[in-house]
This record gives structure tokens, sequence and C-alpha cells, in this order.
């Protein structure tokens, strides 16, 4: 698909999908999860804590191996800018990272402290670019502990976004959009999800280790699969998700993305996105747009995509989702 037809029904959400799908043998995971909590409350710090996993599932039935494992501990200021961060393994570099703001000039910090991570598509360069996203949305998990902390919620609902025109942002705040108040701002977010648990108890391995922290918090979760059946194939899962007081979790933004690639050049011949959990009735249409990036190396996707699919064309959490599949050349190299 590369545009949205007039005669086409326009796309919904489809609920919150299977958690997590058996593991393929001859196929390689990589799952990612970034955890952020407020010890002191809404309005102070930021705590984060991010893994990323790689794991190979053997064709010939031995034991799975961990092919990486990345892990990074960070704070960061109410205005979203990184206080403290290091790494496990360490990388000493990204000291450097401290005072860069999370937006898209973090991203260019990323590319003068660790471009190498980005080149080889390591577990800690997907944690690092996610980074951005992940403290963009942190906040919204205060929206679903309305008794816990009144007033900080109904700050939230009523003044996250106060005198910012979010008209044109992204597809979801396009013009005419159900999502923005008359005078350009956003509505509140009211259609959350309740989401299973990520890890299957019947497979304990297909996912990293992680805590469930008490009390307010926020997770961006990853998985994407690849293997090679004839074509390259990448099956990729994004999730952000909020803790709520009588427990489990409820999403905000779920996609769910299927991918073929070209073998050998790793050229992208097909894509297909799903939304799952979005915030508004306008944010779906999103994945009609999608087609167009058909035929661009998977290794060039994070800059393709916020060229081709920038303001009202993407979604910013579909185009979060698009750019990691950069990733797949790196991961196909252990098939």
């Amino acid at each position: 698909m590369t545009s949205e037809s007039s005669d086409a029904p326009a796309p919904v959400t489809l609920g919150p999908g299977v958690a997590t799908p058996p593991r393929r043998p001859g196929s390689i995971r990589r799952t990612s999860t970034i955890d952020m909590w407020w010890p002191d409350g809404w309005g102070t710090r930021t705590h984060i804590r991010g893994r990323a996993r790689d794991l190979l599932t053997p064709a010939d039935g031995t034991p799975p191996q961990v092919l990486a494992d990345d892990v990074v501990a960070a704070t960061a200021a109410t205005d979203r800018t990184i206080e403290t961060i290091r790494s496990e393994p360490e990388r000493p570099r990204l000291s450097t990272l401290a005072g860069a703001r999370g937006g898209s000039r973090l991203r260019a910090a990323l590319a003068w402290a660790v471009p190498d991570e980005r080149r080889r598509g390591t577990p800690l360069y997907l944690l690092l670019d996610d980074l951005a996203g992940a403290t963009l949305i942190g906040g919204f998990a205060f929206t679903q502990w309305p008794d816990e902390w009144p007033e900080q919620w109904q700050h939230r609902r009523e003044n996250a976004f106060k005198g910012r025109r979010m008209e044109g942002v992204c597809i979801g705040f396009r013009p005419g959009s159900t999502a923005l108040t008359p005078e350009g701002g956003p509505r509140p977010v009211d259609n959350t999800r309740p989401v299973a648990p990520l890890v299957d108890p019947a497979d304990p391995l297909g996912w990293h280790e992680f805590t469930d922290r008490p009390g307010v918090t926020m997770r961006r979760a990853r998985r994407i699969d690849v293997w090679r059946d004839g074509d390259l194939h990448i099956d990729a899962m994004f999730q952000d998700s909020a803790s709520v007081p009588s427990g489990g979790r409820v999403a905000v933004h779920e996609y769910q993305v299927h991918a073929r690639a070209d073998p050998e050049t790793f050229e992208l011949r097909a894509i297909e996105a799903r939304p799952r959990v979005l915030p508004f009735g306008e944010c779906p249409s999103a994945v009609t747009r999608i087609g167009q990036l058909v035929g661009t190396p998977l290794s060039e996707l994070r800059d393709a995509v916020l060229a081709r699919l920038k303001g009202v064309e993407g979604c910013t959490h579909l185009n979060d989702e698009l750019r990691a599949l950069a990733d797949g050349p790196a991961l196909a190299v252990h098939l």
C-alpha cells in the first residue's frame, strides 16, 4: 500500500496482539525493554533502565545461544535532558551523552558518541535510539493513577501540552482530527487497552529478564524475530504500556509489522503494519503510507523513514517501529 484509498475502509485498531509467539527454529530474536519510574513522584527526574538481548534459536534443536546482552541505566531531568548514563558492558564514550536532551538532537549526539554501535546494529544502539521516544511518552503513566496522584493526574490531562499546537505533528494530529482541541492542542487520551504479560510461561527464554516494579511505571518493549525462508523475514512488535493500580498493564501504543527483504541485498520487498492499540481514531491511517518504503535497503530505513514519513505522512510511534527494522541485516548475519 502506498496511499490511503478513498474507497477503502479506514484502518482501525485490532486490539492487543498475541504477546509473544513461539520462537522459530533457525531464527534470531531481539527483545528490548525500557522501563521508567519516578521514586520522588510527578515532576521529578525519570529513572530509566533498558535491556536488550539477541537470542539465536538453532535449527538443529540445540539449546538457544545468547549472542549479545546490553543494559543501559540513566536518569533524565523533567525536560528530558539526560543527567547520568552508563551501560553494561561499559562503553566509555557513553558518558558524553550527559546533557543531551531527548528528541531528534539526542539522535544526532548518538551519531557522534557511538557511531560504531549504529553501524553494527547492536542491541545497545536500539536502546539508545529509543530513549528519545521513550522519554517523550513516559509521563503518560501518571494518567493511569488518578486516586494515588490526583493533582498530577489532572495536571497531566489538562496541561501536559498546554499552549503547544500539535496540529500537523503526525497523522493522528492532522488538520481536522478528532484528537485536536479547537485551539490545536491534543485531547486527553482515554483509549487504552489491557495487555497480556510479555513473557510466555511456556517459553521463559523468549524474553530477557526484566523486573515489574511497583507503583507508577512506563515501559517501551520490542520484539524482532528474523529468519530465512527464501526471503529474509522479519516479524516485529512494538508496545508502550503503563502500570495500573489494579495490577497488570495497559497499552497506549502497539503495532505489529511483517516485512520481507531480498536475502542477499536486504532490499525491502514487502511490508505490512497492523495497528493494535493507538490513542486516537485517526492514528491507524499511518499504516496506509508505509508501502513507499518498498525497494529501500533495510540498512537505510532509519533515515528513509524520517525523510518520507514525516509530519502528517506518518505516526511517530510507527516510525520508531519501522526504523528499528534497519537492524535486520546485522541480525541476519548470525543465521
